[in-house]
């Protein structure tokens, strides 16, 4: 089911920022289970001090990170965040994101959010309410009803 990006209201800063927070906790689970994955398999094998400076370790953290987002994002376009605060992402057209809409729009949240979060302050002044990586992507986050189901597939 897509929805009507004209119909649709978008999401003010408080609610973007409690949903981030609020995946930031279920992502630093995450990121500690696949840690543990990694870190006590090699310590138990290998016998000596973990490398945690170790590139591969840093990618494959990333990895996970990306991981989390894109899976969520294409596959009913909310995080358990987005979920607890009623914001779907989908693309400008309404319609379900894609793999490559997702990746996009991760390296566009990356880059928007690096100086000081000033892609997602710009929702402030915004005239549509959208941050840099909303428009960059050709994504949007929308508020859900608690009636809206999520979209048919998932």
């Amino acid at each position: 089911m897509d929805i009507d990006i004209s119909q649709a209201r978008p999401p003010g800063l408080l609610r973007r920022l409690s949903a981030l927070i609020y995946d930031s906790a279920l992502l630093f689970a995450v990121l500690l289970l696949a840690a543990a994955l990694v870190v006590v398999p090699y310590t138990e094998l290998v016998g000596s001090e973990f490398p945690a400076q170790a590139w591969w370790f840093r990618a494959w953290l990333v990895a996970v990170v990306a991981g989390f987002y894109v899976y969520f994002w294409t596959h009913g376009g909310q995080t358990l965040g987005m979920n607890a605060w009623r914001l779907r992402l989908v693309r400008v057209d309404g319609a379900k994101l894609r793999l490559k809409d997702a990746l996009l729009r991760l390296a566009c949240a990356t880059v928007a959010l690096a100086p000081a979060g000033l892609g997602l302050l710009w929702v402030l002044i915004d005239p549509d309410h959208l941050a840099w990586h909303d428009r960059w992507s050709r994504t949007r986050l929308v508020l859900v009803t608690k009636a809206t189901p999520p979209p048919a597939g998932n």
